[in-house]
């Protein structure tokens, strides 16, 4: 019973998984808030069904009732998150942050599948992580120093990755972590976001041959560091993101290209400076040549990949766990085995998405400093999917880099949240500035008008000349120049006040013609209300020669 459930179960999760990658596409061409909006709400519904069918599957092929458990912990998170972004965050960009749930997701199901114990260690770290995250934002937004700190990024960067040199602990040849009170810190991975930030502080005002050489300088020390660590995977990161930042500065071709020149010179000494790096090249050439060996790591990922086929094998009737480090390194190829190539397929385009949007964010902000950072990011997270990816399926060889939000890793998996968070306060920002240009263009449009029509306050029309709030035509005298004036107006025009003395309006009949009508249309032009000037002009016009009518007639 429980193996045709899940044969049933792994064609539903592929729907919801398609259905959910093409709303997140959807979204960008929407023009419409409320399409938007009604998207977003679908993409909610598709993550709470993908959890109860994978929970509930594996419930029925475990019998565990921490699966139960498990299910009711993301829900909850899914629920907090989502409402708390709405209310603290409401300008924030709701389909980054369902892309971000959805992948969180889908890690915390293939961990709990793989491993009960590795799964709530990462939920914990997940959710500890996003809400202390809900402070950057706002700090974000509201903190104008962030880009005064450069040399600031750089020291601290620069001194976690000599940590990490001199006191680190060695795992598969490489110095990648450091160890403080029983806690695993990987420092290089939170090197990521000052390493940006320093990068964006210096490209933000100049980006002259000079500055470019003192940001590459700093930036090959970082490198540099990284590789006396061994740990390559996280220099070529910090490299490519040095790469594009550069380039979107500087909008020089030559860069770009010393840049993909010096890393391929960085590679080639590299594999011959390290012995694993021989390793991992000669098991990419051929890992079938060492299977019982070196190369049986990755033969068995292919071998996962390929027994799952299009569609999987169904959620618990693989065998993911013979994959080593399927939980860490290779959590792309147990995805693949048991949810289907196809939804791996799904998975990489997500991904794509998330870096498209982030993209989109950082192309429509005016300071370059929150330009560079969001490209900044968006490169080093899309970069290490590549890694991630293109290692686990023998297209580059492996680099030891987890797949971020997936794989387990408390460092990697805070860092990107972090980044995320980041984002999202960019984000608001770009809404910030979007709204400020709106209001200068109403602004610069209103002024326009006002020079064309040959009246404002500058030829004697304004407040300051006796026509606004303070004068008769304001609410402050009791009447207000507008509906209040107009209904009593119709009243006396319709009859309605006939055995009263006839109304004597607030404002002055024989004032000029002429203000009358520009001060209307001065009201008009601040309300919004320009196109339909000519209109209310000649209604006010008809309003007054009936009064004077109706005044004469008693």
């Amino acid at each position: 019973m429980a193996a045709v459930v899940s044969q049933i179960a792994k064609y539903v999760l592929l729907i919801l998984m398609v259905l959910f990658t093409v709303e997140t596409f959807m979204v960008l061409r929407r023009q419409s808030e409320e399409s938007r909006r009604r998207i977003m709400r679908k993409q909610i519904g598709l993550m709470v069904l993908l959890n109860i069918v994978c929970y509930g599957v594996m419930f029925l092929n475990t019998m565990d009732p921490l699966m139960f458990v498990m299910l009711v912990c993301m829900l909850l998170y899914l629920l907090v998150v989502q409402v708390l972004y709405r209310i603290i965050y409401r300008r924030a960009s709701l389909i980054l942050l369902n892309t971000m749930c959805m992948m969180l997701s889908i890690g915390m199901v293939i961990q709990s599948r793989l491993d009960m114990d590795t799964a709530r260690k990462q939920f914990i770290i997940a959710a500890g992580s996003t809400m202390i995250c809900f402070i950057i934002p706002v700090f974000i937004r509201r903190v104008r120093w962030v880009s005064k700190l450069t040399w600031l990024y750089a020291i601290v960067g620069v001194c976690l990755l000599g940590v990490v040199l001199l006191f680190g602990r060695i795992s598969g040849g490489a110095n990648l972590s450091v160890s403080i009170g029983g806690v695993t810190f990987a420092f290089s991975e939170f090197v990521k976001i000052t390493f940006v930030l320093f990068v964006a502080g210096m490209l933000q005002e100049r980006h002259d041959f000079r500055r470019v050489v003192i940001v590459t300088i700093v930036a090959a020390i970082h490198v540099g560091i990284l590789a006396l660590s061994a740990d390559l995977g996280a220099a070529l990161i910090y490299f490519v993101a040095w790469i594009v930042m550069v380039f979107v500065a500087t909008r020089q071709p030559a860069y770009a290209a010393l840049g993909v020149g010096g890393m391929a010179g960085a590679s080639v000494i590299g594999y011959r400076m390290f012995d694993h790096i021989r390793v991992r090249v000669e098991i990419w050439k051929d890992p079938l040549s060492d299977y019982q060996g070196n190369g049986y790591q990755l033969a068995q990922a292919l071998f996962g990949i390929c027994a799952g086929g299009w569609f999987g094998t169904g959620l618990c009737q693989g065998h993911p766990d013979m994959i080593p480090l399927a939980f860490e390194d290779f959590t792309f190829a147990a995805i693949c085995e048991e949810f289907g190539i196809l939804f791996g397929i799904c998975l990489i385009i997500l991904c794509m998405g998330m870096y498209l949007l982030i993209v989109n964010i950082a192309f429509r902000l005016d300071r370059t400093f929150y330009k560079l950072v969001a490209m900044g990011l968006g490169t080093e997270y899309m970069f290490q999917v590549f890694l991630t990816v293109g290692g686990t399926t023998k297209f580059i060889p492996m680099t030891g880099i987890t797949l971020p939000l997936i794989s387990y890793g408390g460092s990697s998996l805070v860092c990107t949240i972090i980044m995320i968070s980041i984002i999202q306060g960019l984000y608001m920002i770009r809404h910030d500035e979007d709204e400020e240009i709106r209001r200068r263009r109403r602004e610069e449009e209103r002024r326009a008008r006002e020079a064309q029509m040959g009246y404002g306050p500058q030829n004697g029309y304004g407040p300051q000349n006796g026509y606004g709030p303070q004068d008769s035509y304001g609410a402050q005298n009791g009447r207000a120049y507008g509906a209040g004036a107009a209904d009593d107006l119709r009243q006396n025009v319709n009859g309605r006040d006939r055995r009263k003395k006839p109304v004597r309006n607030t404002y002055d009949l024989s004032r000029d013609r002429t203000q009358q009508d520009a001060y209307m249309q001065d009201v008009a032009n601040q309300s919004g209300e320009s196109d339909d000037l000519s209109e209310k002009i000649e209604k006010q016009a008809r309003e007054d020669l009936a009064l004077r009518k109706h005044g004469s007639g008693k």
